[in-house]
């Protein structure tokens, strides 16, 4: 029996996070901003990993994704990096960094079930080695690139690198967030997290040709005259920022279209892996589904496509690539695991509810009274399990309510999130119904593409359908999440529904991690019930 291999991946700066590898499986995958309650929160990564993982001090294998500069977190950490080297001296390991978009494409491919597929990474920028096979020492000035584009071909365990573009060249999300910035004053990062969903979701209600020859051509290059639609803005009506939206999303999509076209015709991929933080964009990724209809039969977008996924991604290039460990790829049952955040004990839970004692009552109830409750139009906060990684609530850390009340939208504004009227909410639906209430039979585990509903079905769950009639789905499977599978299947065998509204348990704030802040947002809201799954514990109120 071969002995267990662990790897720490780790990415420092925004997007803070670390990856434990086990046998080129993920089995802890942790976000900074989840514990500090700010969004995309910069930090040390392996300070963050020291504080809060106690297995460290056997890892050989330390890795992470090539920062830019010479020194890198030697010279901006030099207290934990020169602990990182110190455990690894005494393992008789080594240090790996490999290329920013490199890592992205690793992310996407090895975390999907496909054997061969077309990667295509997107974001604001990166560095990059110009040789795709070099790593971990470079010269920095002559060997990289910084680049928001590349195309791969990724066949078992390898991946080959098609086209990189420089940064200068293309660069659609730095293109996103000055619009954020300059024109919708939304922000797009630390400490309130990046708002580019507002953009999406109001695209939907614009006119897009009002706009559109503002931005097409300078929508890849930041070439925008961000003053003009200030004052559109400052003096114009809500119509007038959904068409500005619409614009903005239509050119974003025309001009990736025209990037990746001729490499879909080339070679007919019947699978497309896409990573980088312009891959979160979930009208774009279903779109693609639209675009190449005939080609193109499956979709796959990693749970953490963003730069926090780079920690997983460069676990992955070392346990894979035949430079390094040389393994096999693993084969997922459905899809990659994405619930890698701690599981809480009971113990840590009842400790919470008695240090709350005089603000809350609790009882032991059946996920059968829980489906009742739900039915009866309440919104029930749900905490189970290890945490989702990424950006989307998946059942563990999620709250639902019930998609049939055409009202249950503005009820969930009012009681929770407090976001804007236009903002939809995410259905969560059994995979095997799919193919009968959305226009394509697809897996969207990780609510990471946008299809439209089928027109016959749209009026049985108002909550969930955007005003285009689409929506971003999630599809559940036993495998993925037994519990979630299993609640969800009870409120189909009570309304004939397999779907229930599913939004991120949070505020305004990164989405809850434990059980304390579980609590903090039950009471800082309105929501009526918090459920303690694991447990079968309902707290209400006083």
């Amino acid at each position: 029996m071969k002995k267990t291999e662990k790897i720490i991946g780790f990415h420092s700066g925004h997007d803070c996070s670390y990856c434990v590898l086990k046998d080129g499986v993920p089995i802890i995958h942790n976000e900074l901003e989840r514990f500090s309650r700010k969004k995309e929160h910069l930090g040390d990564a392996l300070e963050f990993l020291f504080q809060s993982y106690d297995g460290y001090e056997d890892i050989k294998y330390f890795c992470n994704m090539h920062d830019g500069w010479k020194g890198g977190i030697t010279e901006r950490y030099p207290d934990t990096f020169k602990k990182m080297n110190n455990i690894i001296d005494r393992n008789k390991g080594k240090y790996y960094y490999f290329g920013h978009h490199q890592t992205h494409a690793a992310n996407a491919f090895y975390s999907s079930n496909f054997d061969d597929a077309l990667i295509i990474t997107i974001d604001a920028g990166g560095w990059d080695f110009k040789d795709p096979n070099m790593h971990s020492n470079a010269n920095y000035n002559e060997e990289t690139i910084i680049t928001t584009f590349t195309i791969s071909l990724g066949k078992g365990t390898k991946i080959d690198r098609l086209h990189i573009k420089d940064i200068n060249e293309f660069n659609i999300g730095a293109t996103w967030n000055l619009c954020l910035e300059n024109i919708f004053n939304l922000p797009t990062g630390y400490p309130y997290g990046n708002q580019a969903g507002t953009i999406m979701a109001m695209a939907c209600m614009g006119d897009s040709n009002k706009y559109f020859e503002d931005f097409k051509n300078g929508i890849h290059n930041k070439s925008i005259n961000t003053n003009k639609f200030q004052q559109i803005i400052k003096n114009g009506t809500e119509q007038d920022k959904f068409n500005i939206a619409a614009a903005i999303q239509r050119a974003s999509e025309e001009k990736i279209k025209e990037q990746i076209d001729s490499y879909i015709k080339k070679y007919k991929p019947k699978n497309l892996c896409l990573a980088g933080g312009v891959s979160l964009n979930s009208v774009l990724i279903g779109k693609l589904y639209e675009w190449y209809e005939g080609t193109v039969e499956n979709i796959y977008v990693p749970p953490v496509p963003y730069d926090a996924g780079l920690a997983i991604g460069a676990c992955q290039i070392l346990w894979h690539d035949e430079r390094f460990m040389n393994q096999p790829r693993v084969k997922w049952e459905d899809n990659s695991p994405t619930y890698l955040g701690y599981t809480y004990h009971e113990d840590s839970i009842f400790k919470e509810l008695e240090n709350n004692k005089d603000k809350i009552k609790f009882k032991k109830v059946t996920d059968d009274y829980v489906v009742d409750l739900l039915t009866d139009n309440n919104v029930i906060s749900i905490f189970g399990e290890g945490s989702e990684s990424g950006r989307r609530a998946l059942g563990n850390r999620s709250i639902l309510a019930d998609p049939r009340n055409p009202q249950m939208k503005d009820i969930i504004n009012k009681k929770v999130k407090h976001r804007q009227w236009f903002r939809p909410f995410a259905p969560s639906i059994l995979k095997e119904d799919v193919k009968d209430w959305f226009e394509y039979d697809i897996s969207s585990p990780y609510m990471t593409a946008v299809i439209k509903f089928k027109e016959e079905v749209r009026e049985k769950v108002p909550a969930v359908v955007h005003f285009d009639g689409s929506a971003r789905l999630q599809t559940v499977t036993k495998n993925d999440n037994k519990w979630y599978y299993s609640f969800i299947n009870k409120f189909k065998q009570k309304t004939g529904i397999p779907i229930v509204l599913n939004t991120s348990f949070n505020d305004r704030e990164p989405i809850v991690e434990t059980p304390e802040h579980a609590i903090n947002c039950f009471l800082g809201t309105s929501i009526d019930y918090l459920y303690f799954r694991d447990v079968n514990i309902l707290v209400e109120r006083l």
